[in-house]
């Protein structure tokens, strides 16, 4: 048996399966590209779902982790620590706004945003306690913790963890008719994906995300903005939402923010939102920790340059005009994203996204399928023109073009 397929039985024994890995076992990587135990090279194209936009073992971010790991790594926030104050005023500047609430994964930021909704909302807004609603979107993805998948569509993740969590409605994405019905006194929030990246990397409608804006600022109500992977880089801009010239009352971070390296995570707000905490009522032990604030402070350094934004619109720009190119020929249908960020999908008489997904994989790219057909394509931004035309070269061949 080989080291490759050893290391996959032992993970199917004594692992849950929640997870249907390719049949591939990494061991390095660096920058766009991994090797396997076998030794065999694959062109990274799915960089961790966006948390390795800066590439595997980033320099400038394994520099500060080492510096960090020598100094202190975890205190808790039962005390001060010197990396803190810093990330939270460097990583409110980022985003413009005031407060920083750390967290480490995405979907403990997201719970941690849909807490900040309902308490503000009863707080500032007056809404009666235990009555708060969000409305969310049909097809999203925030995460699969039990209070997230109560407000999914997505069949894998809700079927058979119920009882739900109440006090969320659902809307079709994209749809402004829709969402304005939705909203009630009661509302408190509205809370959003500005490209739905699980979906299959859905771009909402031109307008519709301010369109969301004034919305919200018309019924006093949240706009929250899930950027966990459209955010920090990934679209061409630091956030998704500035292609319309939005700015949310809440930026939801995670991925990108922990540069591959720690997770991170944040929800990001002014004082008038963020404020209605108080000592007790949230909280994490990681979340926040020096390590995590080291590592995320040289991503928000890395961001404020616009380099890697620049990066991902120029090079984004080619994959796109390549990508389109294949639709009609009879094997890609459409494309969809913005940045360095891509939905294909395949027409099925040609294989599921999973099949593509291994054929490609047996040609040294690595990519994920989702919901059929469709496959993701988000590279590195620091891969280079390059290695994204070989991709692309290996994606054509698969497809026959």
């Amino acid at each position: 048996m080989s080291t490759t397929a050893q290391a996959i039985s032992s993970a199917d024994a004594h692992s849950a399966h929640n997870y249907h890995p390719l049949p591939v076992v990494i061991a390095h990587a660096e920058g766009a590209w991994m090797t396997d135990v076998e030794g065999r090279r694959y062109l990274d194209m799915l960089a961790g779902y966006s948390a390795l936009n800066f590439g595997h073992g980033n320099r400038r971010l394994l520099d500060a982790a080492r510096a960090q790991l020598e100094r202190v790594t975890l205190t808790s926030r039962a005390f001060h620590h010197d990396r803190f104050a810093e990330f939270c005023t460097n990583l409110a500047a980022l985003c413009g706004k005031e407060m920083v609430l750390p967290m480490n994964t995405g979907a403990e930021a997201v719970e941690t945003a849909v807490k900040t909704a309902r308490k503000w909302g009863y707080e500032v807004k007056g809404v009666p306690d235990g009555h708060a609603k969000i409305v969310v979107a049909a097809d999203n993805f925030h995460g699969r913790t039990t209070t997230i998948v109560s407000f999914s569509t997505d069949h894998d993740a809700r079927d058979h963890f119920g009882p739900y969590t109440p006090g969320f409605e659902i809307v079709p994405y994209g749809d402004l008719t829709a969402l304005a019905a939705a909203v009630t006194s009661n509302t408190v929030a509205v809370l959003l994906e500005p490209i739905q990246g699980e979906a299959g990397v859905l771009v909402p409608p031109a307008g519709y995300l301010q369109g969301v804006r004034e919305l919200t600022r018309e019924r006093n109500v949240l706009f929250m903005a899930d950027e966990i992977q459209s955010g920090l880089g990934r679209t061409g801009r630091t956030f998704a939402c500035e292609h319309e010239g939005v700015v949310p009352d809440v930026y939801i971070l995670g991925k990108a923010l922990g540069g591959g390296v720690v997770p991170v995570s944040a929800v990001v707000a002014d004082r008038d939102v963020l404020g209605v905490f108080r000592p007790g009522e949230h909280g994490s032990t990681f979340g926040g920790n020096p390590l995590a604030c080291a590592v995320a402070l040289e991503v928000i350094a890395m961001l404020r340059g616009g380099e890697y934004q620049q990066r991902a619109t120029e090079l984004g720009d080619h994959l796109h005009r390549e990508l389109n190119l294949l639709v009609g020929g009879g094997a890609v249908t459409a494309v969809r994203g913005r940045g360095l960020w891509a939905g294909v999908d395949i027409d099925p008489a040609l294989g599921t996204g999973r099949e593509i997904s291994e054929k490609l994989m047996e040609l040294g790219v690595l990519v994920k399928d989702t919901h059929g057909s469709t496959i993701r394509i988000a590279p590195p931004l620091v891969i280079s023109k390059e290695d994204l035309d070989w991709g692309l070269d290996q994606l054509r061949s698969v497809l026959g073009g």
